[in-house]
């Protein structure tokens, strides 16, 4: 079943039930006020009576007596303990009340009856007769009229009920598109971006609030979301596949030079193959750094309280027998950190490794702390990074020189993967660069966890 469909059956059958219990509770009321009102009356005529045969019981006969007592469509008696009546009478059209078998009451009693099938009021008062004995003042009135009303308080109810329902249909329906109306738009909106390849907005009103317009900036600020990621996608693979283009057609001319003339030139084949065999680590290097990228995710982060400065030490011991260049440490000898040791120390080489690549003299990291973060700062005296390009470092493929950067080794991923692990570890980069003068490089990362 359809969403609107729900809503409009859901809404419809929850008014038609309260409607239903509000018509039913009105009738119920109103029937038992009646009833009881008749019972009040009926007793109040009763001891009317009693006071009145009370008054008179000497001079007149009982059965005189009743009889301007007797109700219109009624019976009244007086009843001895030994079931026999003193004086019995009814109305004309209550002549079927004679054959109802009578009962004796001790104290004051009341009922609502039915006999043969018309509603009474019986109502049965305690006197002390003539003789010195108690009889009972039975009085029975019919409610009938009453009754009547209630039925037809019954009809008119389930009239408008009935009557009621069609409006409520209609508005639930309404009440259902209005609901529907946004989550529509949405899905042809979601339908049209399926056929078109292109990401759309929904057209909201600035005036209204609440939660179906909440629900269409949260599914604008999704698509937007959405066409970031994927222009990022498109242009990630536009730029690796015109990194790997430049190496493989280097493979491929050398390939065909050899082919061409590597019988002839022994001396062209030295060049070619160490040409193809630099190209070939290059992309391997490169393939490696886009599937670490890839995977930024799935880093696997393991924070401790670290002594920043020996694991700088250690780092720098390491860089410096593999590259061998003078690095000089600076700074405190007990900065503590909390950041997980082997991500640091990746970190750690991608900045000396840039360091290393763009300048010629020595390398110097500071190791230091400002208020509640650890720092660390890598300086190098080479050839900087002009201030109009400090903004792009971090994206991918970016190289401020492209021909410098390829005899250097550069690809460009390499600082767009130390900003991803610093994002994982909760550190922050900040790059200091004057063209030609050197740059900076500065780690800020918490001390405690």
């Amino acid at each position: 079943m359809k969403l609107r469909s729900k809503i409009n059956l859901y809404t419809s059958v929850l008014f038609i039930v309260l409607l239903i219990c509000m018509n039913a509770s009105i009738y119920f009321v109103f029937s038992h006020l009646m009833k009881e009102n008749e019972l009040e009356r009926a007793q109040a005529e009763a001891e009317k009576v009693s006071i009145e045969i009370g008054n008179a019981v000497d001079g007149i006969a009982p059965n005189e007596l009743i009889l301007a007592f007797v109700p219109v469509d009624g019976m009244i008696q007086i009843l001895k303990e030994d079931l026999t009546s003193d004086g019995k009478t009814t109305s004309t059209s209550a002549e079927k009340l004679r054959a109802r078998k009578s009962s004796f009451y001790p104290g004051e009693f009341s009922e609502l009856i039915s006999h043969d099938g018309t509603p009474y009021v019986f109502v049965s008062f305690p006197i002390v007769w003539s003789d010195g004995t108690v009889v009972n003042l039975q009085l029975t009135t019919s409610i009938e009229s009453t009754t009547d009303m209630i039925h037809l308080l019954a009809i008119v109810l389930i009239f408008i009920t009935v009557i009621a329902m069609i409006p409520t249909f209609v508005s639930s329906r309404i009440l259902s598109n209005l609901i529907i109306q946004p989550i529509r738009t949405m899905i042809n909106t979601m339908k049209d971006i399926q056929k078109s390849g292109h990401f759309k907005q929904l057209k909201l009103e600035d005036t209204t609030e609440g939660e179906l317009v909440e629900m269409g900036e949260t599914f604008n600020h999704m698509m937007t979301l959405l066409q970031t990621n994927y222009e990022k996608q498109e242009q990630f693979v536009s730029n690796a596949s015109h990194e790997l283009r430049t190496p493989l057609t280097i493979i491929e001319n050398y390939a065909d030079l050899l082919k061409r003339r590597g019988l002839e030139r022994p001396d062209l084949f030295e060049e070619s193959i160490d040409a193809i065999h630099s190209e070939a680590i290059r992309m391997r290097e490169m393939t490696e750094q886009l599937l670490s990228i890839a995977r930024h995710e799935q880093w696997n982060i393991q924070k401790e309280q670290v002594n920043i400065t020996r694991l700088v030490q250690e780092t720098v011991n390491a860089f410096q027998t593999t590259y061998q260049r003078d690095i000089n440490i600076e700074g405190s000898y007990q900065i503590i950190g909390y950041t997980d040791i082997q991500k640091l120390k990746q970190l750690l080489f991608i900045f000396l490794d840039n360091a290393r690549k763009y300048s010629e003299g020595p390398i110097t990291v500071h190791v230091g702390q400002v208020e509640k973060e650890s720092t660390i700062q890598i300086e190098d005296r080479g050839v900087g990074i002009p201030k109009e390009d400090l903004p792009k470092v971090f994206d991918r493929f970016y190289r401020v020189d492209q021909a410098r950067s390829r005899k250097q080794g550069g690809s460009g991923l390499g600082l767009t993967m130390a900003k991803d692990i610093a994002d994982a570890l909760g550190a922050r980069i900040e790059i200091n660069s004057k063209e030609n003068q050197g740059t900076i490089v500065t780690l800020f990362m918490p001390k405690e966890k």
